[in-house]
């Protein structure tokens, strides 16, 4: 374990941008990852964000087990993304009953298929969230995107997205997907509204 991998600094400019809109291109991630679909308040998102955090802390702390991974390095979690899309799209974006979602962590690269069934095994005998049956391993490339720092509530996003649009319409980027992807980096239970940190991002071309 001769490095430690703290992604708000090894990597800044996918974790920690400013306020303002800026392109950026995300390279190929592994991460665990859950759909679903309704309101993200239920009580389903919520056990579904905790099986995400139960196999990713399984893979975090292995390093004190008798099979440590080849190539582990210690690391700080990463924090849980979401992707989201509409059920309906002729019903409002407000509507959080029609929202669907892949929600999700990254892992280390060190992770393999193998480790994950694993890890997933050894989880399920500890824990009895439903959750774990649908959890899976894939690694996503996103490539060019637009994003900023959303500073305040969820439900104010919509300025944010209005903004990042906007600054694609003036420097020559077409938005190419309707679904946008969020990164919390705020824990909402302990955050006030006003003071929420997370990423927006959505696909683009030039």
């Amino acid at each position: 374990m001769s490095k430690k991998i703290d992604y708000k600094k090894d990597f800044k400019q996918l974790y920690l941008p400013k306020t303002m809109p800026e392109i950026v291109e995300v390279p190929r991630i592994p991460f665990f990852m859950v759909n679903g679909s309704g309101d993200p308040n239920g009580e389903e998102f919520s056990m579904a964000v905790e099986a995400l955090y139960s196999l990713s802390y399984a893979v975090r702390m292995s390093y004190k087990s008798d099979d440590v991974p080849p190539g582990y390095y210690e690391y700080t979690v990463f924090p849980l993304e979401g992707v989201w899309d509409l059920l309906d799209r002729t019903k409002p974006a407000t509507d959080k009953s029609n929202l669907k979602y892949t929600i999700m962590i990254r892992q280390p690269d060190f992770l393999t298929e193998k480790g994950f069934e694993r890890f997933l095994e050894h989880t399920k005998k500890k824990k009895t969230n439903p959750f774990l049956e649908h959890v899976r391993f894939e690694h996503v490339e996103e490539g060019m995107c637009c994003q900023m720092m959303h500073i305040g509530s969820f439900d104010d996003e919509p300025k944010s997205f209005a903004q990042m649009e906007a600054f694609c319409e003036e420097n020559g980027y077409i938005r190419t997907s309707k679904i946008h992807r969020e990164i919390y980096l705020s824990d909402p239970r302990k955050t006030k509204p006003e003071k929420l940190k997370t990423v927006l991002r959505f696909l683009v071309k030039k």
